[in-house]
């Protein structure tokens, strides 16, 4: 069936105006949807709208002729096993597992390291935690001496969090519970007590909406009730300000940093640690000013990534020694970007960025440097687990084409070994990844990969997929619903924007703030050779991104609705005049500007998805994806961008939006969720863009 054939589509379900003006810096913007931002649990006008909507989209996607054939694909593609990156304390390994269609994967246990082929024992099996599968494990960690694991568990996808602790050796769930935690790292200070970060309780039935502020490092001890926990940092007079805690491996230091929002940069704060004791945290980077990272220690010197006069970072060593820190740069910045590092086995662990694709070096601690890892290919490395009295790390290798395959490294010669390779159920070499150079509007060069079929020939059905902002890179990654579109014979395409981390601060910069046109002119640039260049037909192109990508593809879809066949939006952030009213949105004003200063609020009005739909454009065919329980980008937003498209007169294309229950921004979500999703999502794109799987 082709799109032109598809039954008419009905009348969308009413999305009520109502008379809301703002009067700001001598202009009247009007906000009829304002309503729908009101939270869907708890106002039942909103919640009549969103079933209203879901009916409605699902109808319409029920009649895809494509939604079964990638529903069933991704569930072949996704049923392969699946073993995460070990964590070794104790003599024991700890590691996420899961066979391949668990909804929850499990954490296993294994004495030593585990060989290859021993699969270690059950420990926390999230599955039974509720009956859609929507109870995540979330993070986890060991005891140094492996007797105790602290875990935090994600309900519904929402940012909050509640900390459980569980003996190791029988499996007994222990009484200590800590609520209210968001945004916290879980770091043991001994065996016997918890060092976390959380906000205080919000009031009435707010939790999901409400701003976040005021958050502290606790101190849990084991045992004892959470009431009795005592706050060890905090910044009263600085309640915007976010601080998170670690103990270095050798139980030594507590490191506090601190920031106010999104961007790299932070304080720092130090304190020796005696006997399970923290003595006086004192100022170590006092200044918020430039991204400093925890590597670890060792005796009294502390090492730390920083951006600190480095663009691209380097590796610095603080002097604890004297009465007044010492600092020196051991490992000065390079022509790539320093993404991360580890210390394993008296090594650095450097992790760079060459054109978005990863490198690994080994360096002594006084930064001259042994020599590079080699790696499997073009690909990504997220970072290395292991402690500096540890001979071996471990980490995990992904491509577009593989996924996650775990090796071990020999920290002293630098030679890596498998530890966990998946069995797959498809040939990843059958596929071609090319990495080209886009010129932008203005003549920056922006790379792109293109990953296709080796026996494509002529131009294809393409998903083009970007982000753009945050200081975030886009590295080669593994997607089991992407190899379905794949497998299917389309073709498709990652943009590495202005505004991401692929090379350094300048190309952070370029792309935020005053220059945030610049993003979405990269991904129009990028849309336009795909097609100039003969990967996909015009009339061929789909666009999709989440979150700050979803405001990227609502953005361009605006500005050049002419350019893209189909698009889908997820969880966007679509109102960028109210964005920092809601839970977490306050920390982005680093990327996006400050709504309430005339210079930002003119530079948002005249990009924000939500205000510049506009009557009169022929628009492509949009599915706009969001969660009942998101509580990052809040999901009013995507609900107010949905109603504008449907009033608005932009053509008969559908403009649908499909919105999950029981989950959030993303992650924790369950497999049956993601592939219900996905399938709902790859079938509207492919019918929109002439995508024919095999049925």
């Amino acid at each position: 069936m082709n799109p032109a054939a598809f039954p008419p589509l009905p009348p969308y379900p009413a999305s009520p105006r109502e008379t809301v003006e703002d009067h700001v810096f001598g202009q009247t913007v009007a906000d009829p949807w304002r309503w729908l931002e009101a939270d869907v649990r708890h106002d039942a006008k909103v919640a009549d709208w969103v079933e209203a909507q879901s009916r409605f989209a699902q109808a319409y996607l029920s009649l895809l002729p494509e939604r079964e054939a990638f529903a069933r694909k991704m569930r072949n593609l996704v049923d392969y096993e699946r073993t995460g990156v070990p964590v070794v304390r104790g003599g024991k390994a700890f590691y996420r597992w899961n066979a391949g269609l668990m909804n929850q994967s499990q954490l296993l246990v294994a004495d030593g390291d585990a060989s290859a082929d021993a699969k270690g024992r059950v420990l926390i099996d999230p599955n039974g935690w509720a009956h859609d599968g929507a109870t995540a494990l979330d993070q986890w960690a060991p005891s140094d001496d492996g007797a105790l694991v602290a875990y935090s568990v994600q309900d519904g996808g929402s940012d909050w969090r509640r900390v459980g602790f569980l003996r190791v050796a029988d499996g007994t769930v222990l009484a200590d519970t800590l609520q209210w935690v968001k945004f916290s790292g879980l770091s043991w200070l001994g065996d016997d007590a918890l060092v976390y970060s959380r906000f205080p309780e919000p009031g009435g039935s707010d939790a999901f909406h409400a701003l976040n502020y005021n958050q502290a490092v606790w101190l849990h001890r084991i045992g004892t009730p959470q009431q009795q926990d005592r706050a060890i940092f905090s910044t009263p007079d600085f309640p915007k300000q976010m601080h998170g805690a670690e103990v270095s491996s050798d139980g030594r230091w507590l490191i506090v940093t601190s920031s106010e929002g999104t961007d790299p940069i932070n304080a720092v704060h130090v304190a020796r640690i005696d006997k399970g004791e923290v003595g006086t945290i004192r100022p170590l980077v006092p200044e918020i000013k430039a991204q400093w990272t925890f590597i670890d220690a060792a005796g009294d010197s502390l090492w730390f990534l920083s951006g600190e006069e480095a663009p691209r970072r380097k590796i610095v060593r603080v002097d604890l020694a004297g009465p007044e820190p010492r600092f020196a740069t051991v490992v000065p910045q390079s022509e790539d970007t320093l993404e991360w590092a580890a210390m394993v086995g008296g090594r650095l662990v450097l992790g760079y960025l060459h054109d978005a694709r990863s490198r690994m070096v080994l360096a002594k601690p006084d930064g001259s440097v042994v020599g590079e890892v080699g790696l499997p290919g073009p690909g990504t490395v997220a970072g290395v687990s292991g402690r500096p009295s540890d001979r071996f790390g471990y980490f995990a290798f992904s491509s577009f084409t593989a996924p996650d395959t775990v090796l071990r490294i020999d920290a002293e010669s630098g030679v890596t070994q498998g530890w966990r390779s998946p069995r797959l159920t498809f040939d990843p070499g059958a596929y071609r990844v090319d990495q080209v150079f886009v010129p932008s509007c203005d003549g920056t060069r922006v790379p792109m990969f293109v990953i296709r079929r080796k026996d494509a020939t002529g131009p294809v059905p393409t998903v083009l997929y970007g982000y753009g902002g945050f200081n975030i890179s886009l590295t080669p990654w593994f997607s089991a619903t992407r190899m379905a579109w794949l497998e299917c014979g389309g073709a498709y395409a990652v943009a590495n924007l202005r505004g991401g981390g692929e090379y350094g601060d300048a190309w952070h910069d370029a792309g935020r703030r005053a220059n945030k046109q610049n993003v979405f002119d990269d991904f129009i640039a990028a849309g336009e050779w795909l097609i100039a260049n003969g990967v996909t037909p015009k009339g061929g192109l789909a666009i999709e991104g989440r979150s700050n990508g979803g405001l990227l593809v609502g953005a361009v879809v605006n500005q050049r609705p002419d350019l893209f066949a189909a698009a889908n939006p997820g969880v966007g952030v679509m109102d960028m005049l109210r964005f920092d009213r809601f839970t977490a949105g306050r920390y982005w004003v680093d990327d996006y500007g400050y709504p309430d200063r005339e210079a930002d609020w003119r530079i948002l009005r005249a990009y924000s998805p939500y205000h510049n739909v506009h009557d009169g454009a022929s628009y492509p065919a949009i599915i706009v994806t969001t969660a009942d329980t998101d509580d990052r980008v809040v999901p009013g937003h995507s609900f107010k961008y949905a109603a504008a498209l449907q009033a608005a007169a932009i053509g008969p294309k559908p403009h649908l939006i499909r919105i999950d229950t029981r989950a959030g921004h993303g992650a924790g979500k369950p497999i049956d969720k993601v592939i219900a999703e996905a399938a709902d999502v790859y079938a509207f794109l492919a019918h929109w863009t002439g995508l024919h799987p095999a049925t």
